[in-house]
């Protein structure tokens, strides 16, 4: 991407009124340095974000069998849909719109939980964007992929 277009989507990202306090919240970095960021630890866990992505839709997938109750889902999960009227469009400016529907995962042994939209799940995958910290939306990719026991942290044992 341009120079030019990462700032203008920037802007775009840090204004968006859909998003309440925008999609990169207060989060001061730089979109590139967030992304980076984000980027690294999902490599770190071994795993791409079209894999976590994927994962999501999923879970949003056996989530919406439950007509808004509870449902399980594999390994250990409990996940529930919530849907409301109305579409959000991708903020980097890809075609269509995402349907108002929010996922909640909590897994039944850790306790964490994580709730994500269906234009999470796009922003994932299409752009590796987990939204900027302090936004409504934002997962963490370490609380994300905790949460849904995705990957493991690669260790260094200092053998060559």
């Amino acid at each position: 991407m341009q120079k030019k277009s990462m700032d203008a989507l920037e802007r775009t990202l840090r204004q968006a009124s859909a998003a309440g306090a925008g999609f990169l919240g207060q989060d001061e970095r730089r979109l590139a340095v967030i992304l980076r960021a984000d980027g690294g630890a999902v490599r770190r866990r071994g795993l791409t974000n079209a894999r976590i992505a994927r994962r999501l839709l999923a879970l949003r997938q056996a989530g919406w069998e439950g007509l808004g109750e509870p449902v399980s889902a594999p390994p250990h999960c409990e996940v529930c849909v919530d849907a409301a009227r109305g579409t959000l469009p991708c903020p980097f400016g890809d075609r269509g719109s995402f349907a108002k529907v929010n996922t909640t995962v909590r897994n039944l042994a850790s306790g964490q939980k994580i709730t994500f939209s269906d234009l999470n799940i796009h922003l994932i995958a299409a752009h590796g964007f987990y939204e900027g910290r302090g936004a409504q939306f934002r997962l963490d990719p370490e609380q994300l992929m905790d949460t849904l026991e995705m990957g493991t942290i690669k260790k260094h044992d200092g053998i060559h």
